[in-house]
């Protein structure tokens, strides 16, 4: 098995990528005495991310890419994606827990801000490694290297990140209209996931209608969904007269992370945030359609 090994920019932030991931992730298990739900979900996102760029490194070290069960145009910058954004989400979180009003030992400190540097310059790496690898105009690429195929990693993601703070507690069984929108993110949330899937598998061609067609009437549903969670949640939420809290509760100043009415909150934002996400899928799906007509 031959060792194929071209210099290129791609490789060495790949690389950085590996180092800075591991690092994180080595220190913080080492000494950051983390405690279970936060900290294992920070470790989770720097461990998941030197695995898989391990992976993708050995593949094409190798050469292996067409023995891939997968499609080598669309896997590489789709993991990548994730990865920025699952060591950016580890940025702002480990911080926020472990760093902020942190009273322990300076060791234990030291360590613990070692692991924030080295996942802030991962999500750097990452995010290279994404803009070295998108497609450019005029080039031939896999939809998901394209700002479509981005646009639904950032949406799958922020999909996530929405359930992570919805259901502990549970926010959205106070009102039907809050059930509303729980629907509203898991039917758009497995669409997408199932497109990503569908591109990774190259089984887009196996769709008994046109995939782009499907591409830009899907962006439009999801538009359309979204746009009104955007504006049924923070009623429900924040509208006294919908049962809601405009006010931050006092008790939210002295609990630890965030507070149901804080979690609220954050749910309204990346609510907007996804709307935004579809709104410009739905521009780029729909400029396909039309460049392809």
């Amino acid at each position: 098995m031959a060792v194929v090994l071209h210099s290129s920019p791609l490789l060495w932030t790949r690389l950085a990528a590996l180092i800075f991931s591991c690092v994180a992730f080595s220190v913080a298990v080492h000494g950051g005495r983390l405690f279970h739900g936060t900290g294992d979900w920070c470790i989770f996102c720097w461990a998941f991310s030197f695995a898989g760029t391990l992976l993708v490194f050995l593949v094409e070290l190798f050469g292996l890419q067409t023995r891939a069960p997968v499609s080598w145009k669309n896997f590489p910058i789709t993991f990548a994606c994730y990865a920025a954004l699952l060591c950016l989400s580890a940025s702002i979180i480990f911080p926020l827990y472990f760093l902020k009003g942190s009273s322990g030992p300076s060791e234990i400190r030291d360590y613990r801000i070692v692991s924030t540097v080295f996942s802030c310059l991962a999500t750097i790496a990452y995010i290279t490694e994404v803009s070295i690898s998108k497609a450019r105009p005029g080039e031939v690429a896999g939809y998901m290297a394209t700002a479509p195929g981005l646009l639904k990693v950032c949406e799958t993601f922020v999909a996530c990140i929405i359930f992570v703070f919805i259901s502990e507690p549970v926010l959205y069984d106070r009102h039907d209209a809050l059930k509303y929108c729980m629907s509203v993110y898991c039917i758009c949330f497995i669409l997408s996931a199932a497109i990503i899937l569908l591109c990774i598998g190259e089984c887009t061609g196996c769709l008994p209608f046109p995939f782009a067609r499907f591409l830009s009437g899907y962006a439009l549903l999801a538009v359309v969904l979204y746009l009104s969670a955007t504006i049924i949640w923070p009623i429900f939420n924040f509208d006294p007269k919908n049962g809601g809290n405009k006010d931050r509760p006092y008790n939210c100043n002295t609990a630890q992370g965030l507070c149901s009415w804080d979690k609220c909150m954050v749910v309204s934002v990346l609510t907007a945030v996804n709307f935004i996400l579809y709104l410009a899928d739905l521009i780029y799906s729909t400029r396909l359609v039309f460049v392809s007509a």
